[in-house]
């Protein structure tokens, strides 16, 4: 199996992180803008409309206020297997430190799910610091 984790030290009080993270259908708006262009609740589930055309089906899994984590499952994709996380942790005066953890099968996806994990890491960096700082 494989498993993609990425760490990033974000310019945002935690506080604003989580509740970004946690607005399980403003993905669009609040966390990602510009990798992910909509956002669609469905039941248990969010439909995420990627930039470059895809679109996933994310399963909600668990949202925990108290650890500040967020877990979902990729399901009606190219996966046969897929789970992740994020979590945000505060990271000094103001920063943030927030975790994102995707285990996936097959392996042979490892490289271009990785590659929407790096895409994804600059949108949320970008996004969060922006709208931490009134933009």
């Amino acid at each position: 199996m494989a498993s993609i984790r990425k760490e990033l030290i974000v310019d945002a009080p935690a506080d604003h992180v989580w509740a970004a993270l946690r607005d399980i259908g403003q993905v669009h708006t609040r966390l990602a803008r510009a990798f992910v262009i909509e956002t669609r609740l469905d039941g248990d589930s969010r439909l995420v409309t990627f930039a470059n055309g895809e679109v996933v089906r994310e399963r909600i899994v668990d949202i925990d206020d108290r650890a500040r984590r967020l877990a979902y499952a990729v399901v009606d994709w190219r996966t046969t297997h897929h789970n992740a996380s994020f979590q945000v942790t505060p990271d000094g005066d103001g920063r943030s430190r927030l975790t994102w953890i995707t285990d996936l099968l097959p392996d042979s996806l490892a490289d271009l799910v990785g590659g929407f994990v790096d895409q994804g890491c600059v949108a949320i960096k970008r996004t969060l610091e922006t709208s931490a700082a009134g933009g």
